[in-house]
């Protein structure tokens, strides 16, 4: 596709104003302003056949086969001009679709003769197929009086899957096998029932674990340690409500939650626990019977990566009694969820506390960050002060809800989505020390 320039629209419509003083004052010359049109359009048309057309230009493109969610990806590519002899100015936009951040506009200068390389950075925001449809070019003649683009046809799908590149890496900080750079490596111990040794008693230690017989022995005090128990089952309930698409930092909950049960799972693993997977909000969207391993991680990944988006409301009466029926032993069941009020956490409320008569629950939820900024914000105007209020009447709710949850014996974890991974190892761990599941 040619057409012309800005700069060739203003040069040929600088020529009409003298064409009219010309036909007015002196109608005889009315053949100059026709020879200034001419001059105009011949020296598009010679721009035109000295510019690069689209015959001759090579582009080699390069997709990734996934991309994953809160990550940016790139799509890349190679431009070549041929045998054209003059270095090239493009300018690049990929034609997407799906839930992605826009495509930014890409400038590279091709020379003559040479590869020259492009990337374009993806920025995938939901689960699911993205597609890139169309590559699209776009350069200047020599003279920058026509404008040459061209389109490429891509039809590429990419699939967007739960972030699991930092897993790994975080995961493996709980499990080293030898001490480097000075880490020292250390078994776990808490308060369960698997005997581990006897150490000197020192102030401080719990007195309940004196050994007496041992103590009477050795002429000194002597406490029992434990080895933290294994093989506990794991259940991550995700709510797939509607609360849960909301964007948070860029990122709707229900990813924020996947990624950090990710974490947890992996690390649940690698302890010898056994790990469940559960998806509900207007009915059970996925069940996945707790499984044991390291390779049982690409099949908890597959299940959770399968967990869609759903406008309904959750019916936390039907998902959580489902769930607790499902359960046969004891179990950790961490329960990422949300809430706007007091009167719509009733039943969440009812349910849970059911669920906690028989199993341990962690209540996970992730505070907003933007109510936060609006309370401390500087009150510039009446409206500012009023959506304060709002802001804090809606913390102050939530506050209620959680205390009450934790009056139940209920585990509840409400932090920001950077401290989510965190914040839920820590509380599983202190959970296991603890002996509590």
């Amino acid at each position: 596709m040619v057409k012309p320039t800005r700069r060739a629209v203003f040069i040929f419509a600088a020529g009409i104003p003298p064409a009219l003083l010309l036909a007015i004052v002196a109608p005889a010359l009315w053949s100059l302003p026709v020879l200034y049109a001419a001059a105009v359009v011949a020296a598009m048309i010679a721009d035109g056949l000295s510019a690069l057309w689209p015959r001759s230009l090579a582009v080699r493109v390069t997709l990734p086969d996934r991309l994953y969610i809160g990550d940016s990806g790139s799509f890349g590519g190679v431009l070549n001009s041929g045998r054209h002899r003059r270095a090239v100015g493009f300018e690049i936009l990929p034609e997407q679709t799906g839930y992605l951040d826009p495509p930014l506009l890409a400038r590279m200068l091709v020379e003559p003769g040479r590869d020259a390389a492009f990337a374009i950075p993806l920025v995938p925001r939901r689960r699911g197929k993205v597609k890139v449809e169309l590559l699209w070019l776009r350069w200047l003649g020599p003279w920058r009086l026509v404008e040459l683009s061209s389109r490429l046809a891509v039809g590429r799908s990419i699939d967007v899957i739960p972030n699991v590149r930092g897993v790994q890496s975080a995961a493996l900080q709980f499990f080293s096998s030898e001490a480097i750079h000075g880490v020292k490596v250390q078994r776990e111990r808490g308060q369960g029932t698997e005997f581990e040794a006897l150490r000197e008693y020192t102030p401080g230690l719990d007195s309940r674990f004196i050994d007496w017989k041992h103590s009477a022995r050795h002429r000194k005090l002597l406490c029992r340690e434990f080895d933290t128990e294994r093989n506990h089952q794991i259940v991550m309930a995700f709510d797939t409500g509607y609360l849960m698409r909301e964007p948070v930092d860029g990122l709707a909950r229900l990813d924020h939650a996947i990624n950090a049960g990710l974490l947890l799972t992996w690390i649940s693993l690698r302890g010898g626990d056994l790990v469940g997977i559960y998806g509900f909000d207007a009915a059970v969207r996925s069940f996945l019977l707790p499984v044991r391993g390291m390779p049982s991680f690409g099949r908890i990944q597959q299940a959770v990566a399968a967990l869609d988006y759903h406008a309904e409301e959750t019916n936390f009466t039907l998902g959580l009694a489902e769930l607790g029926a499902r359960l046969r032993r004891r179990a950790l069941v961490v329960l990422f969820t949300d809430f706007v009020d007091t009167t719509t956490a009733e039943l969440l409320l009812e349910s849970v506390q059911r669920v906690a008569s028989k199993h341990v629950v962690i209540f996970v939820t992730l505070r907003d960050t933007a109510l936060q900024r609006i309370i401390d914000a500087p009150p510039d105007s009446y409206e500012d002060v009023a959506k304060a209020v709002v802001a804090h009447d809606l913390q102050r709710d939530r506050a209620v809800v959680l205390e009450r949850l934790e009056r139940l014996g209920i585990h509840c974890l409400d932090v920001p989505p950077a401290g989510l991974s965190a914040g839920l190892i820590n509380r599983y761990l202190l959970i296991k020390r603890r002996g509590l599941i």
